[in-house]
């Protein structure tokens, strides 16, 4: 019997006899098989618009005053501690920490009005990663709402036709993230957890009939099975799963098969992530969540502003000139935020609280309109003075760059047809 191993640190899945074969990469917690993503893909609608996602998720509450509107005419307790730099477009300026960001404002466009009403950690990231309230999560509660992600893995299926690819990835988990009711098979690809480890086949030297053991390597393991003939005694899903894993597809994964200059512009880190992010955008990838966490700075902001700011600074300057230079900035729409803002006065640890009237969003590419800043804070940055743009409205925004439609419903577990858009509309000076 030829058995395929997977390198990961729980149990294999239980084995099949030579009629059934083999389930091919269990693709996560929930015990999904790669070939029921495969089925779930042929069940996608496969009209959308070839275009991606690059969502990176600030997690903690990243302040806006020292990222995207430092406001330096307002009084020192709640103008930017970190200083401004001007960018490349006269009019905008950026916390003192986006140097290199600052000279590809011409290509970005930093929201200034976006709000909710939830300062709550839990409760302020299902809002924005669903695009609905759910209190209940600040107490611990699981999401009730569908991720953005899980969304576009429900409209065009689990996986690319083309290439096999995933159509939704993340680095790093994110409450609400997930598919909530959709279905198992539209949770994300973790490129951190055991999906990523199963695209790493470790072929065990097991005898088939002829006594003859199996050669490592792909290529090799692909023809002893065609000469087997349990090819044949496959479903077409299975094969595809099969195809996939021992493809050159899985190489996407692989930040080290990408040019050394590329890899030295975006650096370690998050660097990689974010260029991993692109690879995969590029391959086909539909929607890609990245968390870089450590943003609920109650105290010393300055100093958490001065280590993480320049690891952004340089990886979102690279990925906007990268997706610039191929291309690919009309197709690949990067977001960043995360599930609130920061108090605007500074507290007595030289920090700053949760604060959800006032919240970071800033975006790039997508064939929007970019090189501007949209809606105005108050004088000291607490609230929207403009209309407030919502996160009903960011989700809109990302179904307008994927070709989703606005009305898009699909069954809640009563059976009732549910809209995944209530109320929210494309941000208009973007579309």
């Amino acid at each position: 019997m030829l058995k395929l191993a997977y390198s990961r640190r729980s149990p294999d899945c239980d084995g099949r006899n030579r009629r059934d074969f083999l389930k091919i990469g269990a693709l996560g917690a929930t015990g999904v098989m790669l070939p029921d993503l495969l089925r779930a893909r042929a069940a996608g609608n496969s009209r959308s618009r070839n275009t991606s996602v690059v969502w990176l998720w600030l997690g903690g509450g990243p302040t806006h005053v020292e990222t995207f509107d430092p406001k330096m005419s307002a009084p020192s307790e709640y103008r930017s501690i970190t200083g401004s730099t001007t960018t490349n477009v006269p009019g905008i300026d950026l916390g003192g920490n986006f140097t290199q960001m600052a000279k590809v404002a011409d290509k970005m466009a930093f929201v200034r009005s976006f709000a909710h009403r939830n300062s709550g950690h839990g409760g302020g990231t299902h809002w924005v990663m669903t695009g609905y309230d759910f209190a209940a999560a600040d107490n611990g509660a699981p999401p009730n709402k569908p991720g953005i992600g899980a969304i576009v893995s429900r409209f065009r299926g689990a996986n690319n036709p083309a290439t096999g690819l995933p159509t939704y990835v993340r680095a790093g988990g994110t409450l609400g993230d997930g598919p909530a009711w959709l279905g198992a098979p539209y949770a994300p690809f973790d490129v951190q957890g055991r999906a990523r480890q199963n695209m790493t086949l470790a072929v065990n030297a097991d005898r088939l009939d002829d006594r003859k053991y199996l050669l490592k390597g792909f290529d090799t393991a692909d023809r002893t099975l065609d000469r087997s003939g349990l090819m044949s005694g496959m479903d077409s899903f299975e094969q595809q799963a099969f195809d996939l894993i021992t493809s050159k597809a899985k190489e996407v994964f692989d930040p080290k098969k990408e040019d050394p200059r590329t890899r030295d512009k975006y650096g370690r880190g998050l660097g990689e992530q974010m260029m991993l992010a692109r690879r995969l955008c590029e391959a086909g990838v539909g929607f890609v969540t990245i968390h870089f966490g450590g943003w609920d700075m109650h105290g010393q902001i300055k100093q958490s502003m001065d280590n993480l700011g320049p690891q952004v600074d340089r990886a979102v300057a690279a990925f906007v000139q990268d997706c610039a230079d191929r291309g690919l900035d009309q197709d690949v729409l990067l977001i960043i935020t995360g599930e609130f803002g920061r108090t605007p006065r500074i507290n007595g640890s030289a920090g700053r609280d949760h604060w959800a009237p006032l919240s970071t969003l800033a975006l790039a590419g997508g064939g929007l309109k970019m090189g501007q800043t949209i809606g105005q804070s108050n004088s000291k940055v607490e609230v929207p003075k403009t209309t407030p743009i919502g996160p009903q409205d960011l989700m809109a925004t990302v179904f307008h760059v994927l070709g989703l439609p606005q009305e898009l419903q699909y069954k809640d577990p009563t059976g009732r047809p549910t809209p995944m858009i209530v109320g929210g509309k494309p941000i208009a000076e973007l579309v």
